[in-house]
């Protein structure tokens, strides 16, 4: 006897099991994309077997024995693709916040929001490497267009993310400074922005850790920074010294991350409190050490 004819049999009738023609439908269509934009790609399915050799290879030329002769200009180039990335970033955010903040659902009216969410979409969909590139022809080969290019760029994803937390926050304080007459200034003031500044500054210090990358890779373009030097070595074929370079930024960016870190988990969860030991057995182990 099955299950379904002893639920019949008390007058039960089991639900129908979900079609799984739709999932497999998406699943075929999903298949067939990626098989056709690899078919339609020109890889050189023959050469495959030799790329793990090739890459060893390069590897040996570039850590086996790296050039540290041009480590002095290496830390400086690198201290300006940080100063790079910590411009554009206090820049994104000055723009980003209060920008982000009028285009939640709970501060700007809706004549605002949208137009500023539109701005933002294009934004975000434009990469920092064609920011640069447009910028190139206005401010020269210079780190001004690369912390410019970052700041720009990163104006679409910081405000979405402002927006996005803004309108998470609780009500309870906004409608408290409403019931007291509050306007939608005061409110933004007073309620939402000191429940939203601890995740607002986590973000921005988010944003300085993503332009520490991405600043190497204007680099390539011709912004300035530890990425030129890379793209000139490169070009020159002289590895070791790429070798020194892709070592130097790996460890400066993995500092960085640290750093970042700890500030952003600080801003987070505050400081650390210290166990309050009583004064009863405080008093008992002094007495005991005797």
């Amino acid at each position: 006897m099955t299950l379904s004819t002893t639920a019949r049999g008390i007058g039960l009738e089991l639900p129908r099991h979900p079609s799984r023609l739709v999932p497999t439908v998406v699943a075929v269509i999903v298949g067939v994309v990626v098989l056709a934009a690899a078919a339609g790609l020109p890889i050189p399915w023959n050469d495959l077997g030799a790329l793990p050799g090739q890459i060893a290879h390069y590897l040996t030329l570039m850590f086996a024995d790296p050039n540290w002769e041009k480590l002095p200009q290496a830390l400086f180039e690198t201290w300006r693709s940080i100063s790079m990335a910590w411009i554009g970033a206090i820049g994104c955010v000055i723009v980003s916040i209060p920008l982000g903040m009028l285009a939640a659902n709970n501060v700007g009216p809706v004549w605002v929001r949208l137009p500023l969410r539109g701005v933002f979409a294009v934004i975000r969909a434009v990469p920092e490497v064609i920011i640069a590139l447009l910028l190139l022809t206005v401010t020269g080969l210079t780190p001004f267009t690369g912390a410019l290019a970052l700041a720009i760029a990163g104006i679409g994803t910081q405000a979405k993310w402002v927006y996005e937390t803004v309108e998470s926050v609780q009500e309870g304080a906004s409608e408290a400074v409403k019931a007291a007459g509050g306007n939608t200034a005061q409110v933004t003031r007073w309620a939402l922005w000191p429940a939203a500044a601890p995740t607002l500054l986590s973000f921005a210090l988010y944003r300085f850790e993503i332009n520490i990358r991405t600043s190497a890779v204007l680099g390539l373009v011709g912004a300035g920074g530890i990425g030129s030097m890379l793209a000139n070595y490169t070009n020159f074929r002289e590895w070791d010294t790429v070798g020194m370079l892709l070592i130097v930024v790996v460890i400066a960016t993995m500092l960085m991350d640290a750093v970042s870190g700890a500030i952003r988990r600080r801003i987070m969860r505050g400081p650390r409190v210290k166990a309050i030991v009583e004064p009863e057995k405080e008093r008992a182990d002094v007495a005991g050490t005797r």
